[in-house]
């Protein structure tokens, strides 16, 4: 059984990114320039962004953060997008989910310019990536499929369950694994809330990607021998021995579940800070233009 390692890849890849930045630098081109817009006090959005901009100077980025307070007026945000859209200097930026009740999450989204869109979520680059176009990918199935590809599994041909029909994870990694590409060339079956039997679908799963948000949700019983186990799970969930009082528990029983895989990512460690480095990477490509 093979834990895939994503602390350890994300190191890799963070490092040839830098190498490429510098090799920008050294032919005269600007510093690639990340920009995060931060609404509000959630703490899990500001370890995050804390995260996003650490990952920036080992990068070699140059990087923004934008704060205000969860009081803000959606007109008010619309304008920072906007100025954001406007600014040669900024090559791409996020605006940090979830944003407060009062303010509509998609117009946010729409406004950004799909040039500057590193999270790959405007509908733009979520059409682009259905037709198999150049795009910016979502940066969770994007590391998703790196760690596939790094650690040389088989996806060709095979049977992957998709746990989870969010826009974020569960969508777009069924599209990238259902494309002609290494990693995919798979057959894909996307199971949500309201699917029947859904143990029974998993057990015949070669792969099977957990992103539903639900700790421990798959355990052994439903995973057949040998099977390739990606856990996107990051719930806190109260944790008495922990200094923090909580712990990051994923979708999948690992204990029980790790034993019978030939591979699998744990939680911490696995496919979180995958995520960080596909931000990374949309930002270096939006910084050369090459997808636009």
């Amino acid at each position: 059984m093979t834990i895939i390692d994503g602390k350890a890849t994300a190191t890799e890849i963070k490092k040839e990114i830098a190498a490429e930045v510098e090799a920008r630098v050294a032919r005269g081109e600007k510093r690639p320039h990340l920009a995060a817009v931060l609404v509000g006090h959630d703490g899990g959005s500001e370890t995050y962004v804390a995260h996003k901009v650490k990952a920036c100077e080992e990068c070699g980025f140059d990087s923004t953060l934008i704060r205000r307070e969860d009081d803000i007026t959606e007109t008010e945000l619309l304008e920072i997008v906007a100025e954001l859209n406007a600014n040669p200097e900024i090559d791409g930026y996020i605006v940090q989910l979830p944003l407060p009740r009062h303010i509509d999450e998609q117009k946010i989204i729409m406004a950004v310019d799909p040039r500057k869109d590193v999270d790959g979520f405007h509908p733009v680059n979520v059409g682009r990536l259905s037709l198999g176009l150049p795009c910016f990918l979502s940066a969770t199935p994007s590391g998703i499929m790196e760690l596939l590809g790094r650690y040389n599994i088989e996806t060709k041909g095979k049977h992957c369950v998709v746990l989870g029909r969010s826009n974020i994870v569960g969508k777009p990694v069924a599209q990238l694994m259902m494309q002609k590409s290494n990693p995919g060339n798979a057959t894909v079956t996307v199971c949500h809330s309201a699917t029947p039997d859904i143990r029974e679908i998993c057990r015949q799963g070669d792969i099977i990607i957990a992103a539903l948000g639900q700790p421990g949700f798959v355990t052994a019983d439903m995973v057949k021998p040998g099977a390739v186990i990606i856990d996107v799970g990051t719930t806190r969930v109260p944790d008495p021995t922990r200094k923090s009082g909580f712990r990051l528990s994923g979708d999948v029983d690992f204990e029980n579940v790790a034993p019978l895989c030939s591979a699998i990512t744990p939680v911490p460690g696995g496919v979180g800070p995958m995520t960080i480095c596909s931000l990374m990477r949309n930002t270096l490509l939006a910084a050369s233009g090459s997808v636009y």
